[in-house]
């Protein structure tokens, strides 16, 4: 078959492609798909991560906060503030395992430390290889006293 050009036309020469060059246009599309889908999956992962990392970051406060709790009653029998530490201790892993991510507590100089590390699986990630995230949060509280006397 035969191209009829109009009367006065320029013809358009477009030379043909080496065979070199074939393909090239698929290998650039498949590469641009898998940027895609990794920048889709940070969005998309890198968020549940995030607010993973802050309901970590919530739980061990609070598990610090009901270790920071367990006073020594003969402490307070004799009119000083004293945690218990065997007592802290239980009470801020028992928390986390209700929270529903144990996690590990101490208790140093009056100070209630909780560390809570879990994963998360990825939803998209996992296309390209990032199975799981880790996410880790670590929180201290101390028991004060409060204001006995009013101004």
């Amino acid at each position: 078959m035969r191209a009829v050009w109009p009367q006065g036309m320029a013809r358009l020469e477009v030379p043909l492609q080496s065979r070199s060059e074939q393909g090239s246009i698929s290998a650039f599309v498949a590469l641009l798909l898998v940027a895609v889908f990794a920048l889709v999956g940070l969005v998309v992962d890198g968020g549940s991560a995030l607010s993973a990392r802050q309901s970590a970051a919530d739980e061990a406060e609070q598990a610090a906060r009901a270790g920071a709790g367990a006073l020594s009653v003969d402490a307070l029998r004799s009119g000083s503030l004293q945690i218990d530490q065997a007592k802290a201790v239980a009470a801020a892993e028992r928390f986390t395992v209700v929270a529903g991510h144990p996690g590990t507590a101490a208790v140093s100089s009056g100070t209630v430390k909780v560390s809570i590390h879990y994963q998360i699986h990825t939803q998209i990630l996992g296309i390209i290889g990032i199975n799981t995230l880790s996410i880790s949060a670590t929180a201290t509280a101390v028991d004060l006293r409060g204001v006995t006397v009013g101004s």
